[in-house]
């Protein structure tokens, strides 16, 4: 009999599979097709001290082996994710969630973060330096070392749940900027938030997103996504969720090769919304067609 469970910052998981924030809704949409409580945790939407509603439309654009989104952080803001969409996931899932963060200014993000650590369904807070979805939002945190630092310093001084910071692949050294967040006190890491892409429409000539460019993802990405918990593995001690292009078992069991404790699968659930109970279920046979008995002795494994 194989082992699933994984651990992050001494919360124990069945399973390192986590449905990714913005592709998952707040959980509990899904539990009206599957039972959600086989998932080892939910990422649930990126929150904001404030509502938004979110970027102009067009905001989507398929890709080849992917999809390019704009959605800009749409979400009824902390009171309400507290008070109504953390309670109603409650109501369908037992397990601590991992609350994500977003934020305009270093105060925001220590305000928003000190508030969501209060919330009992928390376990975890992701905090998200790396959207490149609003403009002068939290891309350029996250794209230099001394201003993710910043933010995790301000957002750890603020709460006392476990803080994992999440990265931007838009940048030359990621490393560096993971190695920044440990040294301010950062519990973990999530890389790699989503590639900065477009499209253009032939017909009109014209960029399809109305803010002509967005966040790029899928299975395209996989390769970097990989490279980048790589390289972050051997620069910091502190666990890593990997996520960017994830879609089955195999690339699973691959990213936690590469370094990563647990794994998120972001825009699989929107080709199909029983990704994750489907890379669930197949987990056991891979790791026993792989000769894995327990999941946490293949971390880092491939170094």
């Amino acid at each position: 009999m194989v082992n699933t469970k994984v651990t992050l910052s001494g919360l124990t998981l069945d399973n390192p599979v986590i449905p990714a924030s913005g592709t998952f809704g707040f959980g509990y949409e899904f539990a009206d097709i599957y039972d959600i409580n086989i998932l080892g945790s939910i990422s649930c939407k990126g929150t904001t001290k404030d509502s938004r509603f979110g970027n102009p439309t067009p905001r989507i654009a398929e890709c080849t082996n992917g999809m390019i989104n704009s959605v800009g952080l749409q979400n009824p803001g902390v009171d309400k994710v507290m008070s109504e969409e953390l309670k109603k996931l409650a109501q369908v899932y037992s397990k601590p969630v991992i609350a994500n963060v977003s934020g305009f200014s270093i105060d925001e993000y220590a305000y928003t973060c000190g508030k969501i650590d209060k919330a009992p369904e928390v376990g975890l807070i992701e905090v998200n330096v790396s959207c490149p979805n609003v403009h002068n939002g939290g891309m350029s945190f996250g794209t230099s070392a001394e201003s993710a630092a910043a933010v995790t310093r301000a957002v750890k001084a603020v709460t006392t749940k476990p803080v994992y910071i999440k990265l931007s692949p838009n940048v030359t050294d990621i490393a560096s900027i993971a190695k920044a967040c440990e040294e301010a006190g950062a519990d973990g890491i999530s890389l790699i938030n989503t590639l900065l892409g477009m499209r253009i429409d032939l017909k009109t000539r014209k960029p399809v997103i109305k803010n002509k460019m967005g966040g790029f993802s899928g299975p395209a990405i996989f390769p970097v996504a990989l490279r980048m918990v790589y390289q972050v593995y051997e620069a910091v001690s502190i666990p890593i969720i990997g996520m960017g292009g994830v879609s089955s078992a195999r690339d699973v069991i691959e990213m936690m090769l590469a370094g990563a404790a647990a794994v998120q699968v972001g825009a699989a659930n929107l080709v199909d919304p029983f990704v994750c109970k489907i890379i669930i279920d197949q987990l056991p046979e891979v790791m026993e067609q792989f000769g894995i008995e327990n999941l946490t002795d293949i971390i880092g494994g491939s170094h």
